[in-house]
């Protein structure tokens, strides 16, 4: 798993007055748990940047005034209009405790159904896991392989290595959809046969 460095500073006032005050100055309010204590932090917008507008799922250096954390972001906060950052949400890692965390998922394989026309749909873009913090992995690897046209690949398909997988056994992952093209063809064969 990647590592991302975020520098930040204790907050010594945790209202909504000096979060309005910093996001003014293009910073951020946080909180890291999961530790020993919460910490309440800021940090510059731009640092957020590559954590946040990425599928991919980081391990954060969490450098607050000289003290590093090992954290992961667990939630982040939008202005409902327009979209701007407003709040993050770090949990502290700990080698012995199980996190839970939605990882992004990888396609791996050529499906039958793809090449005989049909178009890949993808239904979930991550999965949510749990793990200790050493078996956290960067992506789930879903093999399309055998996904035929007009079928679907399920949550279930997945072989778990060294984590647990929260996400409905039963939802779908991708599916092959048949183009309107297609599934006329394949009416006129129908009628064309009897």
């Amino acid at each position: 798993m990647k590592t991302l460095e975020i520098i930040g500073f204790k907050r010594a006032n945790l209202g909504k007055q000096q979060s309005k005050e910093l996001r003014n100055e293009s910073l951020i309010p946080g909180v890291l748990y999961g530790g020993q204590e919460q910490v309440h932090f800021y940090a510059p917008a731009i640092l957020f940047r590559d954590l946040i507008y990425t599928p991919e799922v980081h391990e954060v250096d969490l450098n607050i005034e000289g003290t590093h954390y090992r954290a992961i972001l667990q939630d982040s906060q939008f202005h409902p209009v327009n979209e701007m950052l407003l709040h993050v949400d770090f949990l502290e890692l700990q080698d012995d405790k199980p996190v839970k965390i939605d990882v992004p998922v990888k396609f791996v394989g050529v499906s039958p159904g793809v090449l005989a026309g049909g178009k890949l749909v993808t239904k979930l873009r991550s999965i949510k896991i749990k793990a200790l913090p050493a078996n956290l992995p960067d992506f789930v690897e879903v093999n399309i392989s055998d996904l035929e046209l007009g079928k679907s690949i399920k949550v279930s398909k997945i072989q778990p290595d060294n984590y647990e997988i929260l996400t409905n056994p039963s939802a779908p992952i991708a599916t092959v959809t048949i183009p309107r093209a297609l599934k006329s063809a394949q009416m006129e064969e129908a009628r064309g046969k009897k």
